[in-house]
């Protein structure tokens, strides 16, 4: 048997056991781990238990980003920093509706960037944000919508992007130049989704809404909830600018040194020990599915399926990859969740980077598309987390439909960023 014929036996192996764990409605991550398991029994590798660790660890530093930066936010939240920020918002805005949009969106945008996880935006301001948007007249599954697709935004824009840094990591690029890249389209995205969705909202309730939203501790102000991120920033500039006389300390620790100085400054004690668990309870799923997502592409690695899809997908056609990326992305994303970036994502940058195009602006464009499959079935995990947060009684199907337009809009332009990015190259200069 050819080597190509093994590959894909061994593919078609991994796929059946996939879909039949997912049929028991066994969880996604275990899913992932018994496609390895049983891609590696199929290629007679027995169980490789030193691939199934190195792989388990693949993915170890973006963990530790995501459970620091995801601690920084919460310790944010625990000081009462959140509802500060969005009753404040709401009392000297409320009356002028474009800058209370903008505004909203921001605070939408700010938990998944720093944090790579739409999950934290939906838990740390999409609550807050669906009361204000709610006493505006819009239905639940407009809000929904708007609160999803800003979510998924989040989660692409810079500085933590786990498509983008999945990805990189895949083909040995390093994760630099994507700031303008990833921020620019997310901005744009997320301010085309409220104003679109929300176009026919009404003057907020002010009395309603400040009296559902939780009231902060008298002591929070804008230096409080301010400091810790300066301080992020800082740390995080100071590296690139000064780079031969100020050491690289890394997101973790940055991340880290950001949430110290969020305890420091909070008005009210916080329990660092009951945050912290709470944390990692929070992110054990997606901790889980990138542990799984290493396994198995180590094993497919090893047994050479992962060769094989990358020589697949580079010999196809450009034009015709790029027209059903529409479609190929999202789709990836909602059956392999993050697993999708190393797995599709690896074989179609090298396959644009052959055919001359932008590798950075070409993975921004492909970053800006995947979180929209996170919507969708088998794991739809963040779209029925958006709807259990904001209320949401009705057909998930309405909730789909209600984020049709900004979807088609988000994927035209992460399509356009694809086929125009050498003409974009210009923005990976920051």
């Amino acid at each position: 048997m050819s080597a190509t014929s093994s590959a894909l036996l061994i593919l078609f192996a991994m796929i059946a056991v996939y879909v039949a764990a997912k049929l028991l409605r066994v969880s996604t991550e275990l899913s992932l781990f018994f496609a390895a398991a049983g891609g590696a029994l199929a290629g007679g590798y027995g169980i490789p238990v030193r691939h199934l660790a190195e792989g388990a660890i693949t993915y170890l530093d973006i963990c530790l980003i995501f459970l620091t930066a995801t601690l920084f936010m919460n310790i944010i939240k625990e000081a009462g920093g959140v509802s500060f920020a969005v009753r404040t918002i709401l009392k000297n805005f409320h009356g002028r509706r474009g800058l209370l949009f903008l505004l909203l969106a921001a605070l939408l945008l700010i938990p998944g960037a720093l944090t790579g996880a739409g999950s934290v935006t939906v838990l740390i301001t999409g609550s807050l944000v669906a009361i204000v948007l709610k006493y505006m007249g819009l239905n639940e599954v407009r809000v929904a919508a708007i609160i999803f697709i800003i979510a998924g935004l989040s989660a692409a824009a810079p500085p933590v992007s786990l498509w983008a840094m999945l990805t990189a990591a895949g083909i040995n690029m390093p994760y630099v130049g994507f700031f303008l890249p990833l921020l620019i389209p997310c901005l744009i995205g997320a301010l085309l989704t409220i104003f679109i969705l929300g176009r026919k909202a009404q003057p907020v309730n002010l009395e309603k809404a400040l009296g559902e939203l939780p009231i902060p501790p008298e002591r929070m102000n804008w230096w409080r909830l301010g400091l810790p991120f300066l301080v992020f920033l800082a740390l995080l500039l100071a590296g690139r600018i000064f780079p031969f006389h100020f050491p690289i300390l890394g997101l973790p620790l940055i991340f880290a040194l950001g949430a110290a100085t969020a305890t420091l400054c909070s008005p009210v004690k916080i329990n660092l020990w009951k945050t912290s668990l709470e944390t990692v309870e929070q992110l054990l799923p997606l901790m889980g599915t990138l542990t799984c997502v290493g396994i198995l592409v180590q094993i497919m690695t090893l047994t050479g399926v992962r060769g094989l899809i990358a020589v697949s997908v580079v010999t196809l056609p450009a034009a015709a990859v790029i027209a059903s990326l529409f479609l190929t992305l999202p789709l990836s994303e909602a059956v392999l969740m993050w697993g999708a970036a190393p797995v599709l994502g690896v074989p179609l940058v090298l396959l644009f980077n052959t055919r001359g195009l932008d590798p950075v602006i070409v993975l921004a464009g492909m970053s800006l598309i995947w979180p929209l499959g996170d919507a969708l079935p088998p794991t739809a995990i963040i779209g029925r987390l958006t709807m259990t947060t904001v209320g949401v009684r009705e057909r998930y199907s309405r909730f789909l439909k209600m984020c049709l337009v900004p979807a088609i809009i988000i994927a035209i332009i992460g399509t356009l960023m694809v086929i125009f990015s050498k003409k974009l190259s210009f923005l990976t200069v920051f």
